[in-house]
């Protein structure tokens, strides 16, 4: 058994929970924050067979992409310091899979 550990994009949270329990798997959802850019995210904790691990990774393939924002940077240019905004790619998902030494539905 597999315990799979997934932080993924508020915005893709619905559309991949819903994915995820249409095809029977169960999901246990928790609120998290990034730490580079301090937003929100979705962690996401999944337990399945080992035979499964690819059919749910694909769903987040399905479900989680990748999108560009701006991220305000100072930049100190002659002697000001002036903001500028960089983009940054976010998005996608981070996925953990730890193998499970035991198991017991109390």
């Amino acid at each position: 058994m597999k315990l799979i550990l997934a932080i993924i994009q508020d915005e893709d949270a619905p559309s991949t929970v819903q994915a995820l329990v249409e095809r029977g798997y169960r999901v246990t959802r928790i609120a998290s924050t990034g730490g580079f850019l301090r937003r929100g995210n979705t962690t996401l904790l999944i337990g399945v067979e080992d035979s499964h691990v690819e059919k749910v990774v694909e769903i987040f393939r399905q479900c989680c992409q990748t999108r560009a924002t701006y991220l305000p940077v100072a930049v100190e240019a002659t002697g000001l310091l002036q903001a500028h905004m960089i983009e940054v790619e976010i998005g996608g998902v981070t996925l953990f899979v730890l193998d499970v030494e035991r198991f017991e539905p109390l």
